[in-house]
């Protein structure tokens, strides 16, 4: 199943129309009809609304799974939530590699320290 079928799915499933699910998501009911029919790709934002507004994840949107929604343990989604990567005990206690060799601790730093700043430039 494309994920033009699992969108028009979730959206009719909801009792929604084409155009009642676009003004919710903030995008026109022409568009919607493009990637219900897979006739045009949704971008990044468009997909992320479309997963946080039908409760799925964007895996399930794009056909990469076909369970809607992931569950994680309380335990997990808060260590998640929380991981500060430049953290040294995180840092030992999982390899970051880039072509195959493991990254020492200051080259993970400088990495993390790069992502950071390429972020915040948008």
């Amino acid at each position: 199943m494309k994920y033009g079928d699992r969108i028009a799915l979730l959206r009719e499933k909801r009792g929604l129309t084409q155009e009642e699910l676009s003004n919710k998501i903030g995008i026109s009911r022409a568009a919607l009809s493009h990637y219900e029919t897979n006739r045009r790709e949704p971008d990044y934002e468009t997909i992320n609304k479309i997963a946080n507004f039908f409760n799925v994840t964007v895996d399930y949107l794009l056909g990469r799974t076909d369970q809607p929604q992931t569950v994680l343990d309380h335990d997990v989604r808060e260590f998640v939530e929380h991981l500060d990567l430049t953290d040294e005990s995180i840092l030992k206690k999982f390899s970051l590699t880039v072509d195959g060799r493991v990254l020492t601790p200051e080259e993970a730093k400088r990495f993390i320290a790069f992502v950071r700043a390429e972020r915040s430039l948008e």
